[in-house]
């Protein structure tokens, strides 16, 4: 096996590098403020086609294309009035699906009239952004697998499949974006929950937003990714329950992962906490890296705890029902 190159760094030198890449139609795994993307030229087809190759993607899955303001936005997408009222959440962790323009590859919309678009605000993919351009950029792991919050993660699952990614640390959010769907006008649908929730944007629009829970047989292209019935799964099968309650614990070797610390945590099973206090936000930032963690641990089962179904716990329960699907 080659030996991987080094990590890059948030240096000059090595951003340069990771553009120079990029421009050249390689793939670079980025840090964003929800998961690291595997980073191409969104505009590049023979770029993309390495994506989905290192993924293992179907290409019935879309592609979000990440942009750097609304005029980079516009050379992709129709824009929609009521972007002006999502300002307050832009920057951010939402994605706004938007009708696509004629220079968008169909690899990146799976051949639909739309395209997935985010003006993320991390600085290190805001400053490749600057250099490249529209960067199409989905998770940076095998397809289906538990996403990766850490330059290490992606490493771990992709390794020479992508030999270059740029270490920023962990990421602050730790579950994808949020998908807001406005394509039709009138119509505000939520495809995805996220770190923004359906409140905020209610709040920004003024106007109701619904909720989509699937889109479309896995055979068929699907309206946004991460909409499929199983996703970010790890290897190890889970098992769900209520929050509070007392899980069954099976008679095996199995981890059983908390929302919070109990005084009396369930016997029959090893005790994780994605949080001690129990506040949603922490809990998803370290949902990803803990379930990576149970699944080289070699555990039968992961019984999971789901949490409270509002707020940031919307999205971190879509993320937990998925990766118990089976």
């Amino acid at each position: 096996m080659a030996e991987l190159p080094p990590l890059l760094t948030a240096s000059p030198s090595d951003l340069s590098r990771a553009a120079e890449l990029l421009r050249a139609g390689e793939i670079v795994a980025l840090p964003t403020e929800t998961v690291y993307g595997l980073a191409a030229d969104a505009l590049n087809p023979a770029a993309l086609a390495k994506v989905f190759a290192a993924k293992g993607r179907p290409l019935v899955d879309p592609l979000i294309v990440h942009v750097a303001d609304l005029a980079q936005l516009a050379t992709i997408a129709q824009p929609d009035p009521r972007l002006a009222a999502l300002a307050p959440l832009w920057p951010g962790p939402l994605t706004v699906v938007l009708p696509r323009l004629p220079v968008v590859p169909d690899l990146v919309t799976a051949g639909l009239d739309t395209v997935a678009v985010r003006i993320p605000s991390h600085r290190i993919f805001r400053e490749v952004l600057s250099r490249v351009g529209p960067l199409a950029a989905p998770s940076a792991n095998p397809f289906g697998y538990v996403s990766p919050t850490l330059a290490s993660h992606v490493r771990d699952s992709l390794g020479e499949r992508c030999p270059w990614i740029v270490d920023g640390g962990p990421c602050a959010h730790g579950v994808e974006s949020t998908i807001l769907d406005l394509s039709r006008s009138g119509v505000a649908r939520l495809l995805r929950p996220g770190p923004v929730t359906r409140e905020s944007l209610e709040s920004a629009l003024g106007a109701p937003v619904e909720t989509v829970v699937h889109s479309a047989p896995s055979s068929q292209a699907q309206l946004a990714p991460g909409m499929l019935e199983r996703h970010y799964s790890p290897r190890t099968p889970i098992r769900l329950f209520a929050r509070g309650a007392e899980p069954d614990i099976p008679p095996a070797h199995a981890a059983v992962l908390l929302q919070s610390r109990r005084a009396a945590p369930p016997a029959g099973a090893e005790p994780f906490h994605l949080s001690e206090s129990g506040d949603p936000a922490e809990a998803a930032r370290a949902l990803f890296a803990l379930l990576r963690k149970l699944d080289r641990r070699g555990y039968e089962v992961i019984v999971a705890e789901l949490a409270d179904e509002s707020g940031v716990g919307v999205a971190l329960n879509d993320r937990l029902r998925r990766a118990a699907a089976r």
